[in-house]
Parts: structure tokens; C-alpha cells; sequence
């Protein structure tokens, strides 16, 4: 009976040592925190069209568990948004919105103000330091646009242009020829920055466009993805694209490196869900849907 009552007690410790250690583990991973949580917050831009952008007539999603600083999907729309919403279902937990600049974003140490990026983000060298990528989700091709009555029609019209991008992105790199900080293949990039450029960060390359339809004069031309071109011209931005393409970009979901939390589980489930999401042909959908052309697959240049 003694060494009944001995054996009893051995596993019963060795099973709270066990609990104890599997609590442990789940508090110091960032997926299982989310899981608890019931949300996911991802972080993206509200006026990135047609990847991400407050919708005109959005409402707050009913019985939304989102924090009252975040944005619901009922408040947002876009390819982004789409695929933000979709990886949430995934993982069985509410999708969530936080829209901080982007240089916060690229600039890694987030401080756990949201879990994952879904923001079109390239893949780069110095960005891989900082954080984590998966798969890529989709790829766009980099596009010059300029004012239609600029006269700039060709990529040889751009010497000695001031050219607008969003600061820190990979437009403001490759025009800055900061090839180390661009990170791209080789293959990925089919020309040479124009010489002679002023170049003119503003806080997105969307916000470009609008400065141009606003009647801003500094700058004619801008560079940004060829979605947002086609966008602009397809709501009456009176721009024109010049040339063909310059880089094309392998856009990822980023999870900071830097988080307090272990993020390793929730990068290899949010890395099989894209996955699982090429393969059954969401991707796809969604591109067609917002672009009205499959990007999810890889360009032949």
C-alpha cells in the first residue's frame, strides 16, 4: 500500500512538472497567445488601393472582440485585406486591423502593438535581418507613372526628373541605387535607375498620386506597384504608366524577430497556411478579384 501511495505521488508530480512546463511553453509562444486571445492583429495601410483602404461605407464588425483602437474587416477592404481575413479563419481566430506608418513597420521591434504584417512587404536582405517572412503571397511588378500632361512617355524621360515613392520602401532604394538595402535578385531587376533625379519620400507612394490629382507641381512622376497604377488610372487619376516594368517584388506576411514572445510556431502555421492558400487556389481568386490578373505566381521575366 506504502509504495502504491509512493508511485501515486511520483507520477502526480511528474505530471505538474509536465503541465507546468507545457503552461510554460504556452506562454511564451506568440501563436498560442493569439490563439487564447481569439484575435490575430495584423498590420496594413488604409490607403494602399487596391491592396488595402478603409472602405466608404464600412461599419464596425457586430460583437467584434478587435480592441476600440482597431479596425474590423467590416471597416476594411482590399487584396490584403482579403488574405489578412482568410489567414485569420485559418488559424480559427478574428482578424484584426492596426495601421501604423510604414518605416515602423519595416523597422522591426513592434513592441507586440500587432502580431503579423499583411502590407504587400518585400522581400529583402536587410529586412530578413529584423524580421520574419514567409512564402510569398503574391508578386507585382515596380511601375513608373507620370502626369498625363507631364510629356514623359519613355523611362529615357526621367534623367533629371523629381520622382516621388513612399519612404522606406523598396522604390525609394532602388531609385536611391541602395542595391544592398534593396535585397532583390538580379533576375528581379530589368533596368537601371534614371540619373539626375530629385527624389520625394512621401509617407506612402499612394499618397503620390493623390498629390498629383491635387495639382501638386514638385514632382510629375512617381514609382510604385503596377496594382496601384492600374488603380489610379481606373479611378481617373490623370497619370499614364511610362515604360514597362523596372524590379519585380516577391511580397510576403513579416513577423517581427524581435517580439518578447516566441514567434517560430505562428511563422511555420502562418507559412503553411499561404502555402495551403496557393495550392487550393485562394490566391489566385482573390488576385483575379482586386487585379484582375493572377499575380500569386512567381513572373518569367
Amino acid at each position: 500500500m506504502g509504495r502504491i501511495t509512493l508511485r501515486r505521488g511520483a507520477l502526480l508530480l511528474v505530471s505538474a512538472i509536465l503541465l507546468g512546463a507545457c503552461g510554460q511553453a504556452q506562454a511564451d509562444d506568440l501563436l498560442a497567445q493569439i490563439l487564447d486571445r481569439g484575435t490575430i492583429v495584423v498590420s496594413t495601410d488604409p490607403n494602399y488601393a487596391p491592396q488595402s483602404v478603409l472602405k466608404a461605407d464600412g461599419a464596425r464588425t457586430e460583437g467584434t472582440a478587435c480592441a476600440a483602437d482597431q479596425l474590423t474587416a467590416g471597416e476594411m477592404e482590399g487584396f490584403d485585406v482579403d488574405v489578412a481575413v482568410a489567414i485569420g479563419q485559418r488559424l480559427g481566430v478574428e482578424t484584426c486591423f492596426a495601421t501604423p506608418v510604414w518605416d515602423a513597420i519595416t523597422a522591426g521591434n513592434w513592441g507586440g502593438q500587432w502580431d503579423i504584417s499583411v502590407g504587400s512587404m518585400t522581400i529583402t536582405t536587410a529586412r530578413q535581418e529584423i524580421l520574419n517572412f514567409t512564402t510569398p503571397y503574391y508578386y507585382t511588378p515596380a511601375q513608373f507613372a507620370a502626369s498625363a500632361d507631364s510629356g514623359i512617355t519613355t523611362l529615357g524621360d526621367l534623367n533629371n526628373q523629381a520622382i516621388c515613392v513612399g519612404s522606406a520602401t523598396t522604390y525609394e532604394s532602388w531609385l536611391n541605387g541602395d542595391m544592398e538595402g534593396l535585397g532583390l535578385p538580379a533576375s528581379s531587376i530589368y533596368a537601371q535607375a534614371p540619373t539626375g533625379i530629385t527624389v520625394v519620400a512621401l509617407e506612402t507612394d499612394q499618397e503620390c498620386a493623390q498629390a498629383i490629382a491635387a495639382g501638386r507641381t514638385d514632382f510629375a512622376v512617381y514609382l510604385t506597384s503596377g496594382t496601384v497604377v492600374d488603380q489610379n488610372i481606373a479611378s481617373e487619376v490623370p497619370v499614364i504608366k511610362v515604360g514597362s516594368p523596372v524590379f519585380s517584388e516577391d511580397l510576403s506576411v513579416s513577423i517581427d524577430k524581435a517580439h518578447t514572445l516566441d514567434p517560430s510556431t505562428l511563422v511555420s502555421r502562418v507559412d503553411a497556411i499561404v502555402q495551403e492558400m496557393h495550392t487550393d487556389g485562394t490566391l489566385s481568386e482573390l488576385s483575379m478579384k482586386w487585379f484582375g490578373a493572377d499575380l500569386s505566381q512567381a513572373p518569367n521575366p
